[in-house]
């Protein structure tokens, strides 16, 4: 294309609204990304195939092995929350008394800290922190604008195994992500409303829709129609992407060197969503669940929740991803609780100052928080696996907090708790005391079992957590 073809009014026009296209790609690849296609490596492995990635994130009889990262908002009672008695003959206490009918598929981890997380030099802003330092372990750059943070060790597995499934790693939240630049005492609102991060500066934005996540996974339309809407989303993407490919091609020898990196930057993003077109024709469509999509964010809190919960068990079941996190709430968050008698705001009522009335309604809290928890891991438990055994068998589950005790912004002694058995590799049924160690040593330890290779320290890890 000429020169002077570039110069026209007309292809001005036509270049913004390339760019346009192009920053609306970069920035919301979510929305346009392969819902997700039912994997088939779980059932070869089980029939004696073999996987190019060998046993990699599968346990022993050849199931993938799934993690997920649970969040929830403000940190717990400790008084209400540690059981007592010993490692297995211990007592669940009141907050988390809802998850007695599978307490032998649980394990609470006593003594895991995040100290990335205090506020050392930095002063206030302890829920920021609390988010956007839990799942990575590297300290905050304290800024509205200037982020930095550090890789979540979601997507330090999904780097390893996300190949294996149609979505490398799925974000979902029950909460709703700010947009201004500037929130908790100077942070950045990308520290408080995210908990995966691909690199120290890329927040993964969840999603809070479950519709958009439902027709992700398993395309648009009834049920019966989505195989024939994500074939027809599959040639629009590839139209897309032909289009930008040789827009690209026309505007590179028009750019200067410190553009031209940028737009190399725009192309590995295009080749990695091709990658993704491919593997999903490679592994064929997804399994069409016989359930009516979900009609959108419904009017309760407990029921958004569940519906969340509900939709990350099925992409589990379908071998969509292996990796996934759920943030409840963003710490800080000041939601009331009408609908079971509390209508203040939760993180008002956080900082109780010892006033009894407030730590029962925190406890209140807390306590529906594990109940909306405790439903997911029964479905989990209830639901069979390509193995024969149950998802729970052959997942890992964290629930916890980047805060402790809310009321006074601790970040020592966790509440953290561990469902499922990993496949096998896990001991639950116990509450382990572990001492003061870094949380991502429990990180790291589920990493090896999801297998990542070569990862010898993570965040602020001082090793792997034993006894789990």
């Amino acid at each position: 294309m000429s020169t002077k073809s570039f110069n026209t009014p007309a292809r001005a026009a036509q270049r913004h609204a390339t760019f346009t296209r192009r920053n609306f790609l970069r920035g919301l690849g979510a929305c346009l990304a392969l819902p997700a296609f039912e994997s088939l490596s779980p059932l070869k492995l089980l029939a004696g195939e073999s996987s190019p990635a060998g046993k990699l994130a599968t346990s022993a009889t050849g199931a993938p092995l799934r993690t997920a990262f649970v969040y929830f908002p403000n940190g717990a009672i400790p008084a209400a929350w540690w059981p007592t008695g010993d490692e297995k003959n211990f007592q669940l206490n009141r907050t988390t008394q809802p998850l007695e009918p599978v307490r032998e598929h649980i394990q609470i981890l006593g003594g895991l800290e995040d100290l990335s997380a205090q506020p050392g030099p930095d002063g206030g802003g302890d829920h920021a922190r609390a988010n956007g330092t839990f799942l990575t372990g590297v300290r905050l750059r304290k800024s509205a604008t200037d982020i930095r943070a550090g890789i979540s060790i979601d997507q330090a597995i999904a780097r390893e195994i996300g190949h294996l499934t149609r979505l490398p790693s799925l974000e979902l939240t029950c909460d709703f992500n700010r947009q201004s630049a500037g929130c908790d005492s100077g942070y950045s609102c990308a520290y408080q409303y995210n908990v995966s991060w691909s690199s120290p500066t890329t927040p993964m934005t969840p999603e809070a829709n479950p519709r958009q996540v439902f027709e992700r996974l398993f395309g648009a339309g009834a049920a019966g129609e989505r195989s024939l809407e994500l074939k027809r989303r599959r040639m629009e993407q590839r139209s897309i992407l032909d289009f930008v490919r040789q827009d690209a091609r026309d505007l590179q020898r028009r750019l200067n060197p410190h553009d031209q990196d940028k737009l190399e930057q725009y192309l590995t993003g295009v080749r990695e969503l091709e990658g993704r077109i491919q593997r999903a024709e490679k592994l064929g469509d997804p399994k069409d669940p016989a359930q009516e999509t979900p009609p959108g964010i419904p009017l309760t809190y407990a029921e958004h929740i569940q519906l969340m919960f509900d939709t990350l068990a099925l992409a589990f079941q379908t071998d969509s991803t292996r990796v996934a996190t759920l943030m409840l709430a963003h710490d800080g968050s000041n939601r009331s609780f009408a609908e079971i008698g509390i209508p203040e705001g939760h993180h008002d009522l956080s900082h109780h100052f010892n006033d009894a009335e407030k730590i029962q309604k925190i406890s209140e809290i807390d306590v529906w928080y594990v109940k909306q928890f405790a439903k997911f891991i029964e479905r989990l438990r209830d639901t069979k696996d390509v193995d024969g055994n149950s998802l729970l068998h052959n997942s890992m589950i964290v629930y916890g907090s980047g805060n402790a005790d809310g009321n006074r912004h601790t970040h020592v002694n966790l509440p953290i708790l561990l469902a499922g058995s990993g496949g096998g590799t896990l001991a639950p049924g116990r509450y382990v005391k572990h001492g003061s160690k870094p949380a991502t040593n429990l990180f790291l330890s589920m990493a090896d079992r999801m297998g990542v290779k070569n990862l010898e320290r993570f965040g602020d890890s001082s090793g792997r957590l034993t006894n789990i």
